[in-house]
């Protein structure tokens, strides 16, 4: 199954809230994205079926070793993309909106030569 962006978000938010401890449940999801209940019910499910995330009998949410490696992915990219653009001195808030469209478009190689030049400069 391929993600589609929505989805990268989706298995990006369980991955954040689960860093910051506790049990992720779909309404800690709609709260922290601000969708509605059926949208991240419907969007759980998909996920369900497309083999991304385990919900326990207690409604917890978890990624699987395929969702997890999408997570971290898109919030490895989120992450030092914003600390490039506020590097570039956008401010954090645009920063980190804009971060949020581009990680989920660009290209691998692109994302990797911005990550080497970064660290190159002691960025990251």
């Amino acid at each position: 199954m391929h993600l589609q962006e929505s989805g990268e978000m989706y298995l990006e938010t369980v991955f954040v809230l689960s860093k910051k401890g506790g049990i992720v449940r779909s309404i800690d999801v709609c709260e922290h994205m601000g969708y509605s209940k059926p949208s991240v019910s419907r969007a759980v499910g998909l996920l369900k079926s497309g083999g991304y995330l385990t919900m326990g009998a207690d409604g917890a949410l978890e990624l699987t070793d395929a969702g997890r490696e999408v997570a971290e992915r898109i919030y490895e990219r989120h992450t030092l993309l914003t600390k490039c653009l506020t590097y570039l001195g956008v401010d954090e808030e645009t920063a980190a909106e804009d971060a949020c469209k581009i990680e989920h478009d660009i290209s691998e190689q692109s994302f990797e030569a911005i990550k080497k030049h970064l660290q190159k400069y002691g960025q990251i």
